[in-house]
């Protein structure tokens, strides 16, 4: 692991190709031989070209991860649900689809897609507003004789005073 760290073309292009494959960099790294992670993002800063060039094997592993989600979905997974008795004997109960771990294998895959590229895999969070803002303006109908809108009026004043946040409640 962290074994060799010159850059060569031909490792660059092997980087490359696994990372457009879906697979993880640090995966990569972690065979026998290879270079750590840190090496290869010195490379990066060193040369925009194998930058450029792993930038978009992350796009096009990022597709496979997504098209790899909807393979596990489509495709059901056998699976043995077993029990071991007193004696160490292992007691298959049932065979069913596991339904539970694909969910697992989708959600984390999506998950990871939404960290690794938010704008692309993320939830869309829309916060344009299109509504009207009114301030919080309270419109009432003006009565007709002037000694009950005095008392509105009145009533408003002592409410907003009040919010003020001066301490002073009124009742």
């Amino acid at each position: 692991m962290g074994g060799q760290s010159k850059y060569t073309p031909e490792l660059a292009d092997a980087i490359v190709e696994w990372i457009a494959e879906g697979k993880t960099l640090r995966e990569f790294c972690r065979q026998d031989g290879m270079p750590s992670h840190m090496s290869v993002y010195r490379w990066m800063e060193a040369d925009k070209d194998f930058a450029f060039r792993f930038a978009h094997a992350r796009v096009e592993g990022e597709e496979l991860i997504g098209q790899e989600c909807l393979a596990i979905a489509d495709t059901p997974l056998e699976g043995v649900e077993t029990k071991v008795d007193g004696n160490g004997t292992v007691i298959e109960m049932k065979r069913s689809d596991m339904l539970g771990h694909r969910k697992l294998q989708i959600e984390t895959r999506l998950k990871l897609l939404a960290k690794w590229n938010p704008k692309k895999w993320g939830d869309k969070v829309d916060l344009n507003h299109s509504g009207k803002v009114d301030g919080g303006v309270l419109v009432v109908p003006v009565p007709a004789d002037s000694a009950t809108w005095e008392s509105l009026a009145a009533a408003q004043q002592s409410a907003l005073i009040g919010k003020t946040g001066d301490g002073a409640e009124n009742s």
